[in-house]
Formats: C-alpha cells, structure tokens, sequence
C-alpha cells in the first residue's frame, strides 16, 4: 500500500472538499483518502498496482479542481519537505500570507467600486443628495448606466466566483463559489434585462413604465453581496494565517548555519550540508545545528522550543544534544549523528503535519452535510421562488428572497470547523512537547477512561539510586559510602554503580579492593584497607556469621518500601547498611493525583515482584498495580480492560510497552524511551515528564471541546438563517436582504476560525509543586533523594583498653532543632566517664554512644537534661 500527499487548488468550502473525496475515493485500487480544506491538501491511500499520481490527478482535474503530487527530496540530507519550504520561502504561513494580500487588494477593489454603487442606487429611493444628472426621472437611466458600469469591476475581481461556481456545476458538483455565482448573477441578469425594459419603455415614451422598471435594478445587491462575501473571505484568510503559526514557529527553529571543525579549521557552512559523524563546534548564544553526541566542552542548553520545558539542561561529554536547541551557556563540539529527515525536529514537523493532514471521526458527520448542502440549498432557493411567485409576490420580491437563501447558506464554516481546531490543537501540544500523530487519536484520548502507567521509566526515573544510609557507631555516612564504593567499583552490577556514583557525587576516594570476588545472588567480598570486607543482601551476612541484630528489622522495613537493603561488614561485624531503589520522577505523584481528579483511573502494569510494585503503587497513589507481567501479559490486561467496557491509554517508555501500547485506544511514550516505544504510540510525550500524561488529555478535550462548538455553530447558523432568507417569517416582519445575508455568511466562516484559535490560550495544568521539582531535576542529576537514618539499636560488646567491655547505647532525644542542638548534646554525652563514639543524629532525633558496664541510663539521661534536652528512652 502506498500513500501519496497532493496540494489541491480550487477548492472554497466543504462541498468542494467532498467532492474531490469522492472522485479520488471512487478510483480502483483507492483505500483512503482525507482532504484538507484548510490547508489545501490530500492524502491518499492506494495500490500502486492499480492507481498512481497521474489517475488521481485526472480524477481531481475531472470533478473541477487542480492536485499535483508533493514528493519528498532525494536527498534527506537536504532536509524534510517542510524543511525546504523554508528555505524556498513557501511555509504554510508565507502561503497564508500571500493570500491574505490577495483578499486585501480584493476586497478594496471591490469596496472602492460597491460603495459609491450603493450610494447610487439607495440614493435615488432615499433621498439622498446626488449630482443633477441622476436626480429624478430625467437621470433614471443616466443612473442605471452608471450602475452598471460601476458593478462592472466589481465582478472582475470577484470572477473567480463565477469561474469556479459554474465550472463545479458543470461538473455536477456545485459548491460555494456556485451559490454565490447564481445569487449574483441572478441579480446581474434580472437587472441587466430590467435595464433593456426601462430602455424600451424610454424609447416608446412611456416614462412610467420607466420610471417603475427602475424601482427593480438590482446591480448595487450584486455588487454588495460581492463585497461583502470578499470582506467575509478576507477576514477568514486572516485568521486561517493564523491558525499555521505553529507550526510555522517550528519550521523557523531550523538552524540555517553550522560551524564544522574539518582538518582543525572552523569553517561556517549550510546546516542542510551537515554530514553525519562531521564534528561541530558549538557556542553560547548559537543554535544546535543536527541531533548529536558531546565529545568536548560542557553547556546548559535551552530545549525549551522541542520539550516546553524552560530549565537550561547541562550537557556534558557523552550527552545528546538535539537539533533546533540553543546554548545559553559554555559551548561544546559535537559529532553529527542524525542530520536531514532524521532529526527530531524534522520528525516533530513530520508529526504535526501528518495529524493537521489526519481527519478526526467527528468530521464524519459534517463531510455527509457536505456532500448534499449546496444542491440542496439551491433546491430550497428554487422552491423559495416559485412559493413567494404563486402567493402572488413580485418578481423581485420572490428574487431578493431566492437570492438570500444562496447568499446565505455557508458551507465553508462546515469544512472548517474540524480542521481549524485539530491544527490549532496539535500546534499548541507541539509547543509543549506533547506530539499527537493523528486527529483520531486526538479525538480518542477524549473519551479515555482508565490509563495505564508503566512503573520503571514511566514513573520511576529507571535506575537505581541510594535513598537510606545507616550507620552503627564509630561510622559515618561518609565513612560508610567510602567503604562500600570502595568495595563494590569492580561489579557491573546496577545496585554497585549506583552506590559508586553516590560516592563520587559526595567527592569521596574509594580505596582499592584486593581479592575481589562476587557470590552469586549474595553480594561481594574483598580486603579493603587492610580488613576483610563484605557488602550483599543480610543472609550473605548471616551465613558469614555477622551479627545484624536490630539491623534485620531494619532492612526488613526497607524492603517493604520497594528498597534494596544491602548490609556491609568489617573484619566481621556489622559497618552499617545502604538501601537502593528506583525513585519516583519528581512529577509522578502530582501527575497520578491529576488523573484521579479528572475522573480517571488508573493502573501500574511492572515486571517487578509484587512487593516491590505494592510499594511504589503506594508511594505514586495509583489505584491499582498488576506485577510480575511479561510484555505479552501487559498486551492482555490492556486487553482486557478494553473488554469490560473501557476506553484504555496506555503509557510506556521500552520495546517490552510496544504491544501494549498498539493495543490500547491511545499509546503514549515517552519521549526518551526507545524509538520502538515511539514508533508504537500515537502520542509522544518529549519531555519524559509523566505530567505531559493530563495535559494530553486536557489539550484532547479542549479540542474536542472546540469542534463541538464549531459544528453546532455551523449546523445552527445554516438551520436558522436559511428559513429567515426564505420568508418563513415574513409574517412576523422578520426578513433578510440579500445583502445582510451576504454579511453572515462571511462572518459565519470568521466565527468559527476565530473560535479555534482560541486553543492558542491552552496551557497544560501543572502542579506548582511538580513544576518546581521538573526545574530541578531538570538541571542535571542533583543530589540523589536520600534519608540519613539513626544507626540501628544493635548491642554490641568490644573490649576497652583496660581489658574491660563497653557497651553501645541508643537514646531517643526530644528538643534538638538545629546544629547547635546537636553540639551540645554531643558535649554533653563526651562528658560521661569512659564515653567513646559518640554519634548524634538531628533527622533521626537520636544519638549512640560506647559506655562502661559502670555508666548507669540515669547518669546518661542526667547529663543530656542538664544540656536543656530529654531523653524519652535509652536502649
């Protein structure tokens, strides 16, 4: 199957865009196709074995219109189709814009010629003061003349609605352009015959007859209606030039230039030149040509314009940098990976241009109207007619009304009320990272009932990080950190790494580590400065004859927190212990609640055992958590959700979310997962950022939201304005001139436009709390979230220097609130006789001590009361 993308010209309003539906629809071996009246556009799915461009062209050529194929360049290196539009100066909005001052000249042209017609002619019958040559009967056909040869360039400008109205009817496919034709022309031509009758009745004398014949020009309503309709269609390509800004803001991100380092020489050359693996030097205040690696030098760089989001993220060398992102700060050199078509920011312009291109299934309806509304319409202007001649109205009078029910009918406002609002729609959610591929998947995570999160990547940040240190006395955070990096640098396993990255965060030295060796599903064991060292899960420790004591409830505790607790030894006893997790990114609570306060729900699918999927269910607040699944079994959950009733979307980040993400109603992936991930989705989300989750269903409501309101407007206005131009109410004194009805029809297509560019003011909700923290993760690692956590109530017995035996106290102590608290307790616990390792912790409100067996609790509690603190109990 092959899928083709055409430019079609010639088309006005939603009648022409079904009609070259049809004739491209009905040709063998066609599939699909979808028209876009805003953009001028189709996209058409067919067998290249049976049709091909020049069929479908002859077939748009055949039903009136003009289509010519849009192929990409040979060259990706020159950059996507839409990238060369902006080299070529033919971006959606340059089109807009150039049409836009057509209409200007247009509509001056016609204004400049319909006012002084009007004046003219309302003159005569009101009253007004005019030139002696037109006053009275003597000047009636000196007026007429005038009349007509002022309507004259009136209808030259506007001839494009002749031409284009009656070649549709020709065709047998009339449109807008054919009401307004057969409205104005029909005036045209009763009073071009008019004026033959005030001319006979002249030449025969009869200057009665002349003067009542004179009463029936209706040049200056021709010539009004024109005016007006270009006045309508003015405003509506101005505010259709607006509603491309978007993406337009995205084709203008690209870099023009680069600065490539070739044989050490800087030399500037056209981006679209770049070369993968070329090396470019880039510095503050300059864009980033193509997507990259950082091989040298270190920068914060704005990626504001591709993620929305508006902390500088520090890249240093290893890093990727993407193309269309600035430097605020430092400079780097980066080797070329992805240039041309396969940069993010031509695949972000890909997106956006293939969902404005998308049609949405509540467009349905509306194309259906379409495909009968001007042959209807001008059915009902024929009988409105015939009704008004038969109850013995004038012929004028059965004409004025005629001509208002063509004028007034818009079918223009029925093609645009979906298309304005899906491009005006994905627009914003590209400027805020949220990249949606099709309009039916905007449409369908409207309706979205339950979402379904994967945890590690999605809301977990996907890798480990140390969150718990305990210590037993004589020990320090540091001190314990230093050892067990210190222990565990030769490992490659993930819990190692990330107990080393820890250490060197905090600066510290490892140490080196003789006789390394690792026991399988246990830990590590070497001899680290002089003493034989241990660092695994407790039973390694146990099985080694470690004692843990109160250690064990410890890590007992942690691990039901979804924690990894990993204890350390020395020589034999108990050092201390780390615990290690995948920690919550800093926006998934925030994001979780605001999901449940839109009514949703919603379910963690993990791999993970189901200890440790219960802990981060609970730490994210989702309503639900299904562990221990495979790839296929989240493929079934999702499947069956769909089965009872719900509409699923499903949120993934890696290749194993891929058949979850095709079986859910709406895939999201986020935007650093793999590209199978992303490939899977029908929305990505750039900013990795779990927030981007409600926003995307927030951007899919107000969107639907606004197609509503256009179609009811477009339905509502035609079903009310159409009777009112008939005369249905004429009773009632309620009637509409031709040219009143011109007026609505041309502001008709304005209201709605304007109604769409409304979405232009939609922002994401973000939780303040959740913003702050994303700034500051979003600055680079930062500190690891950690809990420093009194040591442990372990007893222990070590021989003093005098041979007798000390024993390790733990108080809990109420009062202390800041540093100065923790100095005098310390001072005041070092003053007990024999006290050693003294150890006291202000977050844990506790402290540890070594005593002699002689050293009583109540001595202990005496002595930190008389510091002016309490001690509430001593172990």
């Amino acid at each position: 199957m092959t899928q083709g993308q055409y430019d079609v010209t010639g088309m006005t309003c939603a009648a022409c865009q079904a009609n070259v539906e049809k004739a491209v629809g009905s040709l063998p071996g066609v599939t699909q196709v979808s028209v876009n009246l805003l953009k001028n556009t189709m996209v058409v799915d067919y067998d290249a074995d049976v049709a091909d461009d020049a069929r479908i062209v002859a077939a748009v050529d055949k039903a009136g219109y003009g289509a010519s194929p849009v192929h990409a360049p040979a060259d990706a290196a020159a950059g996507t189709p839409a990238a060369s539009a902006v080299d070529g100066q033919d971006t959606p909005s340059a089109r807009a814009r150039r049409e836009y001052r057509a209409m200007l000249r247009r509509v001056a042209w016609s204004f400049g010629f319909a006012v002084p017609l009007f004046y003219l002619a309302m003159g005569r019958m009101m009253g007004w003061p005019l030139p002696p040559v037109f006053a009275g009967d003597a000047g009636m056909m000196t007026a007429a003349l005038t009349e007509l040869l002022l309507l004259l360039p009136v209808l030259a400008v506007n001839a494009k609605y002749f031409t284009g109205g009656f070649r549709s009817l020709l065709h047998l496919s009339p449109n807008m352009d054919a009401l307004v034709a057969l409205g104005a022309g029909a005036s045209v031509l009763y009073s071009v015959a008019t004026l033959y009758r005030m001319a006979a009745a002249l030449g025969q004398g009869d200057l009665a007859t002349a003067a009542h014949a004179s009463h029936d020009l209706y040049f200056e309503g021709a010539g009004t209606i024109l005016a007006l309709i270009t006045l309508g269609k003015t405003f509506e390509a101005r505010a259709k030039g607006r509603t491309t800004a978007a993406v337009d803001a995205l084709l203008d991100l690209r870099p023009r230039t680069a600065t490539v380092l070739r044989d050490g020489v800087e030399t500037q050359v056209p981006a679209a030149s770049v070369r993968p693996g070329d090396r470019i030097v880039v510095r503050t205040g300059e864009s980033v040509p193509v997507d990259g690696t950082v091989l040298e030098g270190a920068a914060a760089v704005d990626e504001s314009a591709l993620t929305g989001e508006s902390v500088p993220v520090d890249k240093a060398v290893g890093d990727t940098a993407i193309g269309a992102t600035i430097v605020r700060s430092g400079w780097f050199v980066l080797r070329a990976d992805k240039v041309g078509d396969d940069t993010a920011l031509a695949q972000i312009i890909r997106l956006v241009d293939e969902a404005t291109s998308s049609k949405a299934p509540i467009a349905r309806l509306a194309d259906k109207v379409a495909g009968v509304f001007v042959p209807v319409v001008i059915a009902i202007a024929i009988v409105t007619a015939v009704v008004w001649l038969a109850l013995g109205a004038s012929v004028g009078t059965a004409l004025g009304s005629a001509v208002a029910v063509l004028v007034v009918s818009c079918p223009c406002a029925l093609g645009l009320a979906t298309p304005t609002a899906i491009m005006v729609g994905t627009g914003r959610g590209a400027a805020n990272g949220i990249l949606v591929k099709s309009a039916e998947a905007l449409q369908t995570a409207h309706d979205v009932t339950t979402v379904v999160l994967d945890k590690t990547g999605t809301i977990t940040k996907g890798e480990p990080r140390v969150t718990d240190v305990a210590c037993v006395a004589g020990q320090d955070a540091d001190g314990l950190l230093r050892l067990a990096a210190s222990l565990e640098l030769p490992s490659e396993h993930p819990l190692a790494r990330a107990i080393v990255a820890e250490a060197r965060r905090r600066g510290l030295e490892t140490l080196p580590a003789e006789g390394f060796a690792q026991v399988a599903g246990r830990g590590v064991r070497a001899r680290v400065d002089g003493r034989d060292c241990l660092g695994g899960n407790p039973t390694m420790l146990r099985e080694a004859g470690v004692v843990l004591g109160e250690a064990q409830t410890l890590a007992d505790t942690l691990a039901q927190d979804g924690k990894t607790p990993l204890c350390f030894a020395a020589d034999g006893r108990l050092v201390g212990l780390i615990a290690l997790a995948d920690t919550l990114k800093p926006t998934s609570r925030a994001a979780i609640a605001r999901l449940k306060a839109m009514g949703l729900d919603v379910v963690m699918l993990t791999g993970d055992n189901e200890r440790t999927a219960r802990a981060i269910g609970r730490q994210a607040g989702v309503d639900r958590v299904v562990a221990g699944v495979l790839p296929q079994d989240k493929e079934h959950e999702v499947r069956r959700l769909q089965e009872a009733g719900g509409t699923v979307a499903m949120v993934g980040d890696g290749v194993n979310d891929a058949p979850a993400l095709v079986r859910a109603d709406v895939g999201l992936a986020i935007g650093a997962g793999t590209d199978v991930a992303m490939e899977s989705a029908d929305i990505v989300l750039m900013r990795s950022d779990l927030g981007d989750v409600p926003a995307a269903i927030d951007l899919s409501r107000a969107t639907i939201c606004n197609i509503k309101e256009n179609l009811f407007w477009a339905f509502c206005y035609n079903v009310i304005a159409i009777p009112i131009a008939a005369g249905c109410f004429a009773a009632f004194g309620l009637r509409m001139s031709p040219m009143v009805a011109a007026l609505a029809m041309g502001f008709s297509s304005v209201f709605v436009v304007g109604n769409a560019l409304r979405l232009r003011l939609f922002k994401p909700r973000r939780d303040a709390a959740a913003s702050e923290a994303t700034a500051v993760d979003a600055g680079g690692p930062g500190p690891v979230a950690q809990t420093t956590i009194a040591a442990p109530a372990i007893t222990s017995t070590q021989p003093t220097e005098q041979g007798g035996t000390m024993t390790m106290k733990t108080l809990a102590i109420e009062g202390m609130t800041c540093g100065n608290c923790v100095k005098h307790v310390t001072r005041a616990l070092e003053s007990l006789p024999g006290a050693s390792g003294v150890q006291v912790s202000l977050e844990g409100k506790s402290a540890t001590l070594d005593v002699p067996p002689e050293v009583t609790d109540a001595q202990i509690t005496a002595a930190v009361a008389d510091a002016g603190y309490e001690v509430t109990s001593v172990q």
